[in-house]
């Protein structure tokens, strides 16, 4: 490879809380940028609380500075990456300075969609085969159509969450969307199991901190999963009545943990036939589900197939599929400027 990029990545927080998916998703792409030599610049849209630039797994970190910093910054780059509510501003940059855009998606709302259709994305990196099915309905009008569209998993290195399950039945983010319910009414039926409810780092979080069989924990640095929740964690519950993929099942998995999900089109890719799958409002299933694994043989064969699962989304092929885009990318746009 000759010649390290400089990428640019414009996002509203860092480092990210890792119940934000979103944030921690584009937090591993670019240490993996790093990992190839290339320099990558996180340029913060949101007040952090520190004027103070910081480094964070080799990611330079920029809190948000006076006059055209950023400007200045996006505009000497290789590549503009943005996400999420940052797209519309980072796109009218790019555009202005012919830098290439590159968008990670994360959602199949319209809002994900509508800042590309000005047609001048680069390209699009989606985080499941699902999502670029309704990517390429969405663009089916080729003047809209970003440039690539390529599929990256959320990565997940099975070496920073392997561990021996505990006890608990865990659900992660306390929210009505993630099925913090479920989780409450499976505790108040199941009052001598022990339940562990831990807070996400976004959205109204209604833990069921009056129950005495449920622990609640705060929201934790993505580092502090594997000794904190994990290795208490006997099944995970993901009761979500939407995810785009589903990472905290796919981290679990890296331990044999088996995981009880709603069908979501996301939850069916990542968990595959790993996944114990029962509607979210159908409470009866949920219990049997938990009470199927308590024989040992079961416990042992959903185990078995969880970490099956987790090697085979190994994502170093998906990384350096990202990191090429990035090069070829990145390259020509440079020789072109």
């Amino acid at each position: 490879m000759s010649g390290h990029l400089r990428v640019v990545a414009r996002v509203h927080a860092y480092p990210p809380h890792h119940n934000a998916g979103a944030e921690w998703m584009l937090h591993e792409m670019l240490r993996a940028l790093v990992a190839r030599g290339h320099r990558a610049e996180v340029w913060l849209s949101q007040w952090p609380g520190s004027s103070d630039p910081y480094d964070v797994d080799g990611v330079h970190v920029m809190p948000p500075q006076p006059g055209r910093a950023y400007e200045m910054a996006a505009r000497r780059c290789s590549a503009l990456i943005s996400h999420l509510e940052n797209v519309p501003g980072a796109a009218a940059l790019a555009r202005g300075y012919g830098i290439p855009h590159i968008v990670v998606c994360h959602n199949t709302f319209d809002l994900t969609w509508q800042p590309m259709r000005s047609g001048s994305t680069t390209a699009a990196v989606v985080n499941s085969q699902w999502m670029r099915t309704i990517a390429e309905e969405r663009f089916v009008d080729s003047a809209f159509r970003p440039g690539r569209l390529l599929v990256v998993r959320p990565p997940v290195h099975p070496e920073d969450y392997a561990t021996r399950p505990g006890d608990a039945i865990t659900l992660i983010n306390c929210t009505a969307t993630k099925g913090v319910g479920t989780l409450a009414e499976l505790a108040q039926r199941m009052p001598h199991r022990q339940f562990l409810a831990v807070r996400g780092g976004y959205g109204e979080q209604q833990p069921p901190d009056d129950l005495p069989n449920v622990t609640v924990l705060d929201h934790l640095d993505g580092h502090r999963m594997r000794d904190e929740v994990y290795a208490r964690t006997r099944i995970l519950l993901m009761p979500s009545d939407y995810e785009s993929w589903g990472r905290a099942g796919t981290e679990a998995m890296a331990s044999g943990i088996p995981v009880i999900a709603h069908p979501t089109p996301g939850l069916r890719e990542s968990l595959g036939s790993a996944g114990v799958f029962c509607d979210r409002d159908d409470i009866d299933a949920w219990a049997k589900a938990i009470e199927d694994l308590d024989e040992p043989g079961a416990y042992r064969a959903a185990g078995r197939r969880a970490k099956a699962r987790s090697k085979a989304l190994d994502p170093a092929a998906d990384l350096d599929g990202w990191c090429r885009l990035v090069e070829e990318v990145g390259r020509a746009g440079a020789s072109v400027r």
